[in-house]
């Protein structure tokens, strides 16, 4: 059981290694997003999806050493979490800090990469909502019965009543 918790612990910080090198990335992004360098923007996508791909990897072996800890330990794969393991490990004192302490550097990587995902998502989602007024301002113009009146004699034109302003202040 033993190679099995340095398994799980070897793979925990490789885990973490790879979120700890996305972080920047992500904040990188976020500069991108808000420069709007769309180029720049599908360059680090690209970057981000190989290291997600080798997360993946990681995941699906730390979710196979898992199996094999439960198989050793007669326990279903689905329960043991990472504080029961944690706690199985109350004779091992070493392995137990070891992977405390990966555990909770892991969690606080983890949440600062959320964190920075959910600001990317919000600018993104900010960055639509312009495009989408913007695209239904231009189409409103292009629709509205006036808008070509920007010519010498547009003084001389004279709009319906019921064009006249953008408000009816009788209502």
């Amino acid at each position: 059981m033993a190679s099995l918790i340095q398994e799980l612990i070897t793979t925990l910080r490789a885990e973490e290694q790879l979120y700890q090198e996305m972080i920047p990335i992500a904040a990188k992004k976020t500069r991108v997003i808000i420069d709007n360098d769309l180029a720049s923007l599908q360059q680090i996508t690209d970057e981000e999806q190989v290291t997600v791909e080798k997360v993946n990897a990681l995941e699906r072996k730390r979710e196979e050493v898992i199996v094999n800890i439960g198989t050793v330990i007669n326990r279903k794969p689905e329960t043991l979490t990472m504080k029961a393991i944690i706690t199985l490990l109350e004779n091992q004192p070493e392995e137990q800090k070891e992977l405390t302490l990966i555990h909770d550097s892991l969690t606080n990587t983890i949440n600062q990469l959320v964190e920075l995902n959910k600001k990317n998502k919000s600018l993104i989602q900010q960055s639509l909502e312009m495009i989408e007024f913007n695209m239904n301002l231009i189409q409103s113009t292009r629709m509205s019965p006036g808008s070509t009146n920007y010519t010498k004699g547009a003084s001389q034109f004279e709009m319906p009543a019921a064009q006249t302003g953008m408000f009816d202040a009788k209502q």
